[in-house]
């Protein structure tokens, strides 16, 4: 295989025998067709943390640049959590820590593991007493194993004084025993000398499989965790930067506290700051939170407005029959960048306001249809067809013969938008092209997509509209020969339809 390159211009790419050869640019904004004017923007916003309004029709990349912003962003530096309030459970604490605090804690949790034995390796009695070594037979197995699978004698310790009756008291306590428990000690305490003639605690636990050794300074590693216990990371320090909010519920959207049946009772229910869940804005804290259709979410973006302001929001219980609705947890951080997108009739649904702070703290665009069919442009849609078979990644890749094809497709829809010397942009399509003639490639084991490829996949991937037309005349004619006469008869809708398209076409 030739050495990949960069497209930057048709002829750069004149001699390349697939697209697997070019050169796919590192930035994800860079992958973006055409939309220079946003793709500025995207950066902008990325350094200097700014909202973005995307309007444009489905299928243009908005969706593409908000991911890509996102990954242009640095990797987040808190982790928020809740933690449990003794004098008030129902109002639990915050905590943010920094990404030193968490390696810290990682590194504690690190070397409180201890070290994980082959039960071969432990003491004998260790063994033993763990339930994992027959004493009988002196083989091992697993402490389920309340019969040594080897001499079916049993392996539970029942006293010193028990031996002729043990495989009899052994049956009855297995018996007894509640499914899924296994009998037996989960833990040993022992102790060792060091060298210089102190004492020192070594603890042996089950681990499955294997047993766990725990040493003095693991016992005090896990100490220190256990301290932590009564806490909730509510949003994790490693995260995806980039959160979709389209179409979110409110509670997905603002966060929300579970409902309790037994009211978060100390001994029967489930503490306050365990039932807090975040919503969408906290874990896009520091990253992307991106609404696509935003005017779908109605008033709910006021509350959107209010976090963009306040850059922090509280969780409280949405339902008021539940138990959950009677916790709130204050000022937790949603320092987001807000990627809206919607189409040009939508503009209007967004609530004024919430326009006003993204121009006065980000840039709004109408991102393009199309970009000029030139050299530079024609080289990007070869780059666009190596991104789609590597993001699909159960295609092969496209000759430059079928690049041509696509090109030539894409000067059709362009045209059918008015755009004349264009390309489209509504690149969605598009993709599901190059995918259509993928699978025909795979199913007739050809080794690339082919121009001739392209030409079948565009008979195949029409839409159903297309489809309809074709074979009854008009889509009316079609919806009046899919209904029964029953619902002809009840429907005075289709009736004059059906006679409608019969006078315009007979």
């Amino acid at each position: 295989m030739k050495d990949r390159k960069a497209a930057c211009s048709w002829e750069d790419i004149g001699d390349i025998r697939s697209t697997d050869e070019i050169l796919i640019p590192s930035d994800p904004l860079d992958r973006v067709l055409g939309q220079e004017e946003a793709i500025y923007l995207a950066k902008i916003a990325a350094i200097q943390r700014r909202h973005l309004l995307l309007v444009g029709p489905p299928g243009t990349g908005k969706s593409m640049i908000a991911r890509a912003l996102s990954m242009n962003l640095p990797k987040p530096k808190q982790e928020i959590r809740v933690v449990r309030n003794p004098e008030n459970p129902e109002r639990p604490f915050l905590e943010i820590l920094d990404e030193g605090q968490v390696q810290d804690e990682d590194d504690i949790r690190a070397e409180s593991v201890g070290k994980l034995l082959e039960p071969q390796s432990a003491p004998k009695n260790v063994s033993e007493r763990l339930g994992y070594l027959c004493k009988s037979c002196g083989k091992y197995s697993h402490p389920a194993d309340v019969n040594c699978p080897y001499c079916n004698k049993s392996k539970i310790e029942i006293g010193p004084n028990s031996n002729p009756f043990g495989d009899l008291l052994s049956g009855m306590l297995e018996a007894a025993m509640p499914q899924g428990v296994i009998p037996g000690k989960e833990r040993v305490n022992t102790t060792r000398v060091l060298p210089d003639g102190t004492e020192e605690t070594v603890v042996f636990e089950r681990a499955g499989d294997h047993i766990r050794k725990l040493d003095d300074k693991a016992l005090q590693k896990r100490n220190q965790l256990n301290k932590r216990t009564n806490q909730k990371v509510l949003v994790k320090l490693n995260r995806n930067p980039f959160v979709l909010a389209t179409g979110a519920s409110e509670t997905e959207l603002l966060g929300d506290v579970r409902h309790d049946p037994y009211g978060g009772h100390e001994k029967l229910g489930t503490p306050a700051y365990e039932r807090v869940t975040a919503g969408s804005i906290h874990e896009a804290h520091e990253g992307v939170l991106f609404i696509d259709e935003i005017s779908h979410l109605g008033n709910l973006q006021r509350f959107i407005l209010t976090a963009m302001q306040e850059k922090k929001f509280p969780i409280v219980g949405h339902n008021p029959q539940s138990a959950g609705a009677s916790v709130k947890v204050d000022d937790v951080p949603c320092d987001f960048i807000l990627v809206a997108a919607c189409n040009i009739q939508d503009l209007e649904n967004i609530l004024s306001p919430l326009r006003s702070r993204m121009i006065g703290g980000g840039y709004e665009v109408l991102v393009d249809t199309a970009m000029p069919d030139n050299s530079r442009n024609r080289a990007k849609y070869a780059q666009f067809v190596a991104q789609e078979v590597m993001m699909d990644g159960r295609i092969p890749h496209a000759t430059l013969d079928a690049v041509e094809a696509i090109i030539a497709e894409g000067r059709i829809r362009a045209k059918s938008d008015n755009q004349l010397n264009a390309l489209t942009l509504r690149l969605r399509e598009l993709g599901g092209l190059i995918r259509a003639a993928g699978d025909i490639a795979v199913m007739e084991n050809a080794p690339l997509i082919t121009a001739d490829l392209i030409k079948e996949a565009r008979k195949r991937s029409r839409p159903v509209e297309d489809q309809i037309r074709e074979r009854y005349g008009s889509y009316m004619k079609g919806i009046s020969k899919d209904v029964s006469s029953a619902q002809k008869e009840k429907s005075q809708y289709y009736f004059e339809n059906e006679h409608l398209d019969d006078q315009m076409f007979n």
